[in-house]
């Protein structure tokens, strides 16, 4: 169940990304873009995955692209797939760190992918934790933190996608287990950030169904043979 969150002393016009359910929900506009109604999209997590693991990020000079992370980021931005983030930032609910302090994180990854031409469409990122004592901890199994969907269907709400063909990639199985609850074709998990931690790659590969592919690569660079990329 969700919690309903609204803090009357949260800066919210300062932080406009911020919904009064306290998930950051931003959809970027990207010139000449247009995508396709119902097209598939590719989901991303953020640390593991886009850029480097660094135990609660929090600063920008700690931002570093993992190699290939662009790449197929330009790519899906060539085919029209619309390329969204969905986080979990329990750092948040830690009090390790604030929004403030995530947007900057974000606006140097997005300047160190546009140097190369790659641009993110959207962004989503839970701070809910059942542990900490900001506004944003104690909330046990919050219906927008990883495993569960909640990132995925707000996307859903504001872009034109199809989950059906949408594809995550992730670092850890609560990834690709947020892209089967969302009714995603499949998920890719990869062996940078968490990914190979000991049981992580076979939880994910527990998460495979006939209506569920799971794939698995040493890194985002293994997206490029994803089936969104043949459609």
């Amino acid at each position: 169940m969700n919690t309903p969150f609204y803090d009357p002393d949260f800066p919210y016009a300062t932080m406009p990304y911020i919904q009064e359910d306290g998930i950051w929900c931003e959809k970027r506009t990207i010139k000449d873009q247009v995508f396709p109604v119902n097209g598939p999209a590719l989901f991303l997590d953020r640390d593991g995955v886009i850029v480097k693991e660094v135990n609660y990020l929090h600063n920008p000079n700690d931002v570093e692209l993992i190699p290939g992370a662009a790449e197929i980021i330009k790519a899906a931005n060539q085919q029209n797939i619309p390329v969204i983030i969905v986080t979990n930032q329990a750092g948040i609910a830690y009090g390790y760190f604030g929004w403030s302090d995530f947007h900057s994180v974000q606006n140097r990854m997005h300047r160190e992918l546009e140097i190369k031409d790659a641009y993110i469409d959207a962004v989503f990122a839970c701070p809910f934790h059942q542990k900490g004592e900001t506004p944003w901890g104690g909330h046990l199994e919050h219906e927008a933190r990883k495993p569960n969907n909640g990132m995925l269907t707000r996307a859903n709400n504001i872009l034109s996608i199809d989950l059906k063909k949408s594809w995550i990639v992730g670092d850890r199985a609560t990834d690709l287990e947020a892209g089967k609850k969302a009714g995603l074709a499949g998920g890719l998990h990869v062996l940078t950030g968490h990914g190979s931690r000991v049981g992580e790659a076979s939880l994910a590969r527990e998460l495979a169904s006939s209506k569920y592919l799971v794939q698995e690569s040493a890194s985002i660079k293994g997206a490029q043979k994803l089936p969104l990329f043949m459609l």
